[in-house]
């Protein structure tokens, strides 16, 4: 057996471990260091003396499975300190050649701080579409989520080019489960996207409710300061005029008096009333609290019939949503204090900091 490298000079202490690697060569290595570094390896060795087998100065550990480069690499990760390896450059060649590697060892050896290292570089560094299905059967295989995301998302990214190289080819053939499963993933990763684009939808349609109900308060009002905005968006003016000509045409057409309601002009504007009515909170009469009386057209008629006749579920969750889109509104737009202003840019800077 040949020796391909040798820790024995990196220790006052003489080697007692000879590590052997698939193609036979021969790593010497210090006992201690790698017990102190991996559980797995120290059991090992423990149990490779206990046997009896080796000489009494040096213990055989086979580490298999890896090339003899990668081991060598390995190893010399396991003697670096792992605060001074996570912050030095000169790592970085051994994890571009050798990242899968170390990655694989790392998990078979237990050694944390190796694998997150090993993880990131591969995720960062190592990632084609060439590779992408051999290093999503490596994430899986390493319980490694982040890179097993990353491949995920490389392959949402460009799925052509993964279904093109020889990993998807050979995973058609030998391990069709991993590439359902990849499929299976993009699939959920698009229903999600389509869901978040309905509720961001849904939201936007229930913000523009919410300034309907606040422009009504104006439009009755009078007055532009009676109840302000609380959005101050360039089509404003026209929001506010389009209301205006509703409610103009509400007050002057008879088709509201007719059951059912022949203008679907005046239905849309009895339904914004009826919104407007759920969502406000104040007295339609002047009475009740002692605020300040609503002056919306039919606001305490028609809170009164909702209170009789009651309203539907679909309906409650319209006005709660809508109440909910006006308070989020409300608090979006107003005024940061100072000392919270001042109190984020010092977190911010010390945040910079201790990133730089």
């Amino acid at each position: 057996m040949a020796f391909c490298a040798d820790f024995a000079a990196l220790r006052p202490s003489p080697a007692d471990v000879r590590v052997v690697t698939s193609d036979g060569s021969t790593i010497r290595a210090h006992s201690s260091v790698l017990a102190a570094a991996s559980p797995v390896l120290e059991r090992m060795i423990v149990g490779a003396r206990g046997r009896g087998w080796d000489a009494a100065d040096c213990t055989t550990v086979r580490v298999l499975g890896a090339p003899s480069d990668a081991v060598v690499a390995f190893l010399r990760f396991l003697y670096s300190n792992p605060r001074a390896a996570a912050g030095a450059g000169e790592w970085a060649e051994e994890e571009d050649a050798h990242g899968p590697a170390l990655l694989a060892l790392a998990h078979a050896y237990r050694v944390p701080w190796l694998k997150r290292r090993a993880e990131a570089a591969v995720a960062a560094r190592g990632l084609t579409a060439e590779r992408a299905v051999d290093a999503l059967k490596l994430a899986a295989l390493c319980d490694a989520p982040r890179l097993y995301l990353a491949c995920a998302r490389l392959a949402a990214k460009d799925l052509d080019a993964v279904e093109r190289s020889e990993g998807w080819r050979f995973a058609g053939r030998h391990d069709a489960a991993l590439r359902l499963n990849l499929l299976h993933l993009l699939h959920d990763a698009d229903q999600r996207k389509e869901r978040w684009e309905r509720e961001r939808a849904s939201q936007h349609v229930y913000g523009q409710l919410s300034d309907a109900m606040a422009f009504l308060d104006r439009i009755f009002a009078g007055t532009e300061e009676a109840s302000p905005s609380p959005c101050e968006d360039e089509d404003e003016d026209g929001v506010r005029w389009g209301l205006e000509q509703l409610m103009r045409h509400f007050a002057a057409c008879g088709g509201r008096t007719r059951k059912p309601a022949a203008c679907p002009r005046c239905t849309r504007a009895l339904q914004l009333l009826r919104l407007h009515a759920s969502v406000c909170d104040r007295a339609g009469d002047g009475d009740g609290d002692g605020g300040e009386p609503c002056k919306v057209a039919l606001c305490s008629n028609l809170k009164a019939k909702m209170q009789e006749e009651g309203v539907d579920t679909t309906w409650k969750l319209l006005v709660k949503k809508v109440t909910r889109a006006r308070v989020m509104s409300a608090l979006a737009s107003r005024e940061v204090p100072e000392v919270v202003k001042k109190s984020w840019a010092k977190y911010s800077s010390r945040r910079a900091a201790r990133i730089r």
